[in-house]
Order: C-alpha cells, then structure tokens, then sequence
C-alpha cells in the first residue's frame, strides 16, 4: 500500500473557515505535537532555548526573518521548531532501509513519506542493474564526481545548483570550484523567488537588497505588507507586526486572500497576553488586489499622491526629489496620463479603497513597503517591485530611520548566497577580485539559470547537476519535463540530510551525499566550527551546531565541497583541505574578495553580527545618473480572458517550502487534504460547482500547449473573482517551463492562467 501523506486524523477532507488569532495556543499546540510526533522530547525542548541566540547558538534553518535587536529569549516559531524538530528526528535511513526498497517502489511513495523515514546516515551511490542505492564510501563518491566532471569536454555541461540552507562559507567555496572549473553555471532558488527583486532594486538604487533593518520597522509609521502569508512565510513577523499595532502605527496588508496574518495574533513569547488568550490586532487595513494588481494599486496611490500635491505641496518631499532622484517628471506624467477607471480595472479595487491606502501613505512622515513572493513571481515582477520605489522617492522614503524597501526572503541564507558569489551573471569587479585573491582564471560569460539549466539538460547540453540542499525536482515548474530533464543527465549529484523526491529522480549515474544538519556539531581539526548566514535585511551572523550528529558518516557541506573539488581538480593550487581545517580560513579570504566583508572574522563575532554596507541607506546610489531612479513602465494587462482564471500558488500553513508536514492548513481552515484549489464562490457558482466537487484544472502555456491537474476538490474562499490559489509543490505541473518572466527569468509560479470545470 502506498504510504499516507502524512499522519491525519480520523475522517475524510474538511473546510472551517479560520476564525482565530495566529499563532498563541494554537502553534503552541501543533509544535507540542510535532515534537512528541519526531520522538525528541530532549533535544526539542533544547533546541527552542539554542535557536537564533548570538552566543553559541545556531541560526533558525527555516526563514530569513532577522534575529530580535532586543535580545528576545525565545525568538522563534512554530515552523521554525518543526523546522529543525524535522531535522532532529532520531528516524535514521541507511543501508539496510536502500537494501529493502528499490527506486522503483520509492517512486511510488509520497513526498511526505519519503522524507518521514529520518535522517541519511551514509554515501550511497545508485546500481542501474539492481534498482537500488548502495552504499560508496567517501573517498569513492568524490571520485566519481571528480573523473565525471574532468571527462566532460566543456565545463558549461556541468550546472551546480544552491538551495538557501547553505551557509555563506560553503557558498564561496561551491562557487569558487565552478569558476575554478570554468564554469557561471550557478542556478539557485533565488532563480525562482526574489530575481526580480533584486533586479529591479539594483536598476532603481543601484543595489540588490531591501536597504532597512529590524530597527526600521520598530520606528516606522506605515508598514505596507504585500504579497506575503507572514504566519506561514515568516512567523516571527508577527511579533513586529503587533508591535506597530500596538505603538499606533498604521498596518496594511495588500494580498488576494486575508490571511490569518493580517487580522490578529497573540505572540508565543508574550507570557501575559498567552496566559489571558489575548490577541493583537496585526492590521489597520486589508486590501484584496486580484492576482497580480499589486502594481496597479500602487500606481493609483502615487497618481493620488500627485494629484493632492497640486494643493498640498506638502504631499511630496520635493527636495529629495530634486537632490536625489532622476526621472521624477517622465514618471509624474505617466501617472498623470493613467486612467482612475484603467487602475482600478487592473488591481479589481474600487478608487475609494485605493485612496484609503494613499492616504494612510500620505500621512505617515515614514513608511516602509515589504513585498514577498506574491509581489514577484509575475511577468510583471521587476516593474512592480521598480514601482514601490517610485511611490516611496515621492515622499523621501529612503536613507532615513523607519522608511524604505524590505523584501522578506523566505529562506534562511538565500541571499546570503548571492552576496557570496551564487550567481549566473557575475559582476566583473567580483570575478577580477576573486581572480586575484584566489589566483584562478575565473570564466567571464554569463551561465545558465535555473529555467536554463532545465532546458539544457532537457536538451542533452548539460550532462551534470549538483544540488547542494533542496529538493530541485519538486521545486522547479513544469515537474515532468524537471523529471525528463534531470533523467537525461550522466551523473546527478545531491547533497542532502533526508530522503526526498530529487534522489528517485536521477541521471544515469547518481550519488546521494548525506551532510550535517544546522544543528549539528560540525568538527574539524581545528575544533568544533560556525558557520555564518546572512538574514533577509543583510544582517551576517555566526551559527553553532549544539547536538552530535545523526551519523558519523556524514559529512559538513564545505567538506563535501572540498572533496568534490578536489577530486575534479587535483593539480589545483586552491588549499581545499586547509580550508576546511578552520573555516576562519575561508572567511579570511571571503574578506579579501567580497564587498563589505573586510574584517569578517572579527565583526561577525560581535553581538548579533554586522550589516552588510547598503550605499543606498546612505543615498548613494550605484546606478549610471548616480541617482535613484524612477521607472516609467506601462500597467500590464493583469485581467483574465473571459473563461478563465489566474492562479497563484502557495504553501500550507503545515509545510516549509518542498516539505510536507501533514495534510492539514491551519490557518485556512483545511484539514486532510492538499488536492484542492481556493475559488471565489461567484467564480464557482457560474461554473456550476459546490464545496468539495471534484474539478479539472487547465493551463494553457505561451506556445499554445497545456497541462492538467484532474480530480482536485473546489474550496471557496474569500479572495477576489477572477482568482484562484492552491499548493505548490503539486501545482506546479500546471507552470510551463516556458512560462517564465521576461523581465527576471522567473518561473510564473504566482500568475498560472487557468480554466477550472466540473471533472470530466
């Protein structure tokens, strides 16, 4: 029998609309289970004591979320815990399971129960003629890696792909051995979140990150919060959210759904408010955009922004804008030139809504927008995320305490990879600095992305992936050509802690590399070794391990780097083993070659680490007028064609990016089921179908072909007509490879066109 999704209740699928405050007793319980659940009834209890503290702790491995400027004593939550309790659990997988069960009948399994069978404890390495791993030794798998790399005739048919869990020395490492090798090809999950972020940030203030920190939004007076579940995405918002609540600022919350984040919460570490079940309010406004209008809704409070300056001079911060800004008038005419009923056509608001919001801007002397996900998985993502800039230069949003761009990453070092080097379009002052330091001829040509290493692969161009963390083949769109595209490959190389989809789904060859966790003491000869990540507002600081590892097979992502390295250059002058002796070795010359670095050693020992150097902050801006610069882009047509819908996808509440918990969403009310999708009830009733009818979903990709899910149930919710949402990893069937931006090379994983009916 195939294994369940995961471990449910009694009773078949349910839907109750979520009435309750976020978080409070509610994640209290639900953690209290999971730990019971994963049998660490000592090492949990330890572990939310250790989690995100500056001194010998180790850093949350779920969200980017910045650790508390106050020295909070639990500064945690619920997924954060069931993060590392998935982590922790003393579940092992070995020989002995790989013996008894072939990819095959793996295959077969579900993704919960893959992942459910615990921790990798030894190299394995897969037997075409038996179906099944078995396992390598060390010495062997590096090996393999390094004849299989050194046998290609071009190092561009090699892609090496990051996941955001790995730490920032591993990172500088795992790029410095692809160049070494010859190679940009350096697609990572960034590839499929915030490209268009960082993108859009870089051309508009010439740098790619938000430039405020956790003190900015604890003096702010308005916090825009868009396209973003903080409860699920970011938990520990929630404590700065109520915050600003409870200190009289103003709160808006800007996505298709209202979520449970955006009503109320009472916050775990609260002792006073949890011993009385009483809620803050985490909102003074909710504004339901459809699909992708966020960038309409913004345009129309910046046209009423400018429409009131021409009475209220007051309205505009007008020398910043001359000092500071290009582009003001070109962006003031478009405005201008844009039509009240175009803009609320686009974003699905009324004009009385649109001005609420532009009035709670105008009236706040700082204010910060946040974006997530939502904001920029569209065609559209760099434009929307240029046109919060434009609206907060209006004001002079920028380079002062409590006010500017934060874009909320959703995993814990997934920018901290592109500091340190992950990225397919380097800098050539990066690539002269590390050619330099480290005294290799780095390659100069852009590489491949994650939707290009697909299709390269898919293609036959690319014979070898290394996955460092993550689980590619769940994660990437259009899952059957991911599977056909991964099968094509020579050799595919994971680097992992648990068993998960990506190891069944494998190239002729294939390794399963097992590492340390985040948890985990990491040993090394010079002792036991941190490692440092850096968090979603460029805050880098230091992660300790606290428990002995799950095996002591396993080895630290910068070792398995090193060896892999190594192995495929064995005349290299790079001093691979030396590094991994003491990882203040690496960070030495990280000093040497990475911006805003210098000194790293010392300054990331200093309590809660250092931010990164924002020019920006400091209104110097990088760009060619050496100015922030306004954008004039047009609105995109973001209406559905008559028939059809426009679906996002998105997690559960009881799920962390590809891992599946249960079958349960808390906080939307579902219970026993992950086969469905969210419908405005209008939406439904004019196709004819009730509450759980079974529905067949259609996309239709931009070369004219389409994909289906068949069978899943219909759930109507509160979200706009016109709209619909279910869960990734599932639905991304339904996202066509060649379905990606144009502007950021973005799978369109929150914008999927759609026809729903009743299932054939």
């Amino acid at each position: 029998m195939e294994p369940r999704v995961g471990p449910v209740p009694a009773g078949g699928p349910s839907f109750h609309p979520y009435r309750h405050p976020a978080a409070g007793w509610g994640a209290a319980k639900s953690v209290t289970r999971f730990v019971v659940r994963e049998g660490v009834l000592v090492d949990g209890p330890r572990a939310i004591v250790k989690m995100n503290h500056e001194n010998g702790g180790f850093d949350c491995p779920g969200c980017a979320w910045p650790d508390d400027t106050k020295g909070l004593h639990l500064d945690i939550c619920e997924n954060g815990i069931k993060h590392v309790t998935w982590e922790m659990t003393r579940k092992r997988v070995g020989r002995e399971f790989f013996a008894a069960h072939s990819v095959s009948e793996l295959s077969e399994w579900t993704d919960f129960a893959l992942e459910d069978q615990g921790r990798l404890t030894e190299p394995m390495v897969y037997d075409p003629d038996t179906d099944h791993y078995v396992p390598v030794s060390w010495r062997d798998a590096f090996e393999l890696v390094g004849r299989t790399l050194r046998e290609l005739d071009d190092p561009n048919r090699a892609a090496y792909y990051t996941s955001g869990r790995l730490g920032n020395e591993a990172t500088f490492l795992y790029q410095l051995m692809a160049r070494e090798l010859g190679t940009n090809n350096l697609p990572d999950c960034s590839n499929m979140c915030h490209e268009a972020s960082g993108r859009a940030l870089q051309a508009s203030l010439g740098t790619g990150k938000g430039t405020v920190d956790l003190k900015d939004w604890e003096a702010t007076d308005a916090l825009f919060i868009m396209g973003v579940n903080a409860a699920s995405n970011a938990p520990r918002m929630l404590t700065a959210l109520a915050e600003a609540y409870k200190r009289g600022a103003q709160v808006v919350h800007i996505n298709p759904l209202v979520e449970a984040a955006a009503r109320r919460a009472i916050i775990p570490h609260d002792f006073r408010d949890m011993a009385v079940c009483h809620s803050t309010p985490t909102s003074t406004l909710n504004l339901q955009v459809r699909v992708g209008g966020d960038m309409a809704l913004l345009r129309g409070m910046a046209k009423a922004v400018l429409e009131q300056s021409v009475t209220d001079p007051k309205a505009l911060d007008q020398e910043f804008i001359d000092r500071h800004t290009a582009g003001f008038e070109d962006y003031r005419k478009l405005c201008e030139a844009t039509p009240w009923e175009e803009i609320e056509r686009q974003c699905g608001l009324g004009r009385a809504d649109i001005l609420k919001a532009a009035r709670v801007y105008r009236d706040a002397d700082r204010s910060i927008v946040s974006w997530c996900l939502g904001v920029s998985q569209h065609e559209h993502g760099v434009d929307t995320v240029r046109e919060i800039v434009n609206l907060l230069l209006l004001r002079g949003n920028l380079g002062r305490e409590g006010a500017g761009p934060s874009p909320v990453r959703g995993h814990s070092n997934v920018q901290g990879n592109r500091t340190c080097g992950i990225d397919h379009r380097p800098a050539e002052e990066f690539l002269e600095r590390l050619a330099r330091v480290c005294e290799i001829d780095p390659p100069r040509e852009h590489g491949l992305d994650t939707v290009g290493a697909i299709a390269a692969m898919r293609r036959g161009e690319v014979k070898v992936f290394i996955g460092m963390g993550g689980n590619f083949a769940l994660a990437a769109p259009d899952t059957p050509l991911t599977y056909e595209a991964l099968r094509s490959c020579d050799l595919t190389v994971q680097v992992s802690t648990k068993l998960n989809r990506s190891h069944l789904v494998h190239g002729r060859r294939a390794l399963i590399l097992p590492c340390l966790g985040r948890t985990e003491k990491d040993h090394q000869r010079a002792g036991i070794q941190s490692t440092s990540v850096e968090d979603s507002m460029s805050m880098v600081h230091l992660s300790v391990g606290m428990k002995r590892p799950a095996s002591r097979h396993l080895l630290s992502e910068p070792a398995i780097i090193a060896g892999m390295a190594r192995a495929a250059l064995p005349d290299s002058a790079t001093p691979w083993e030396w590094y991994i002796e003491d990882y203040d070795r690496i960070r030495d010359t990280m000093a040497q070659v990475l911006d805003g670095f210098e000194d790293f050693n010392r300054r990331v020992r200093l309590p809660l680490g250092f931010r990164i150097k924002q020019p920006a902050r400091e209104l110097v801006f990088l760009t060619p007028s050496g100015r922030a610069e306004f954008s004039d882009a047009p609105l995109p047509d973001v209406v559905p064609a008559p028939g059809t819908l426009a679906l996002g996808t998105m997690r559960s509440h009881d799920q962390w990016n590809t891992t599946i918990y249960s079958d349960n969403d808390r906080y939307r009310g579902i219970r026993n089921l992950r086969t469905l999708v969210f419908m405005n009830e209008d939406d439904m009733r004019e196709r004819g179908i009730a509450e759980f009818d079974p529905v067949d979903i259609t996309s239709t990709a931009r070369d004219g072909s389409t994909r289906s899910l068949n069978g899943y149930l219909a759930v109507p919710y509160d979200m706009p007509r016109g709209c619909a949402a279910g869960y990734m990893p599932e639905m991304n069937v339904l996202i066509a490879l060649c379905d990606y931006s144009t502007q950021s090379d973005q799978p369109l994983m929150k914008h999927v066109r759609v026809t729903i009916g009743a299932a054939a």
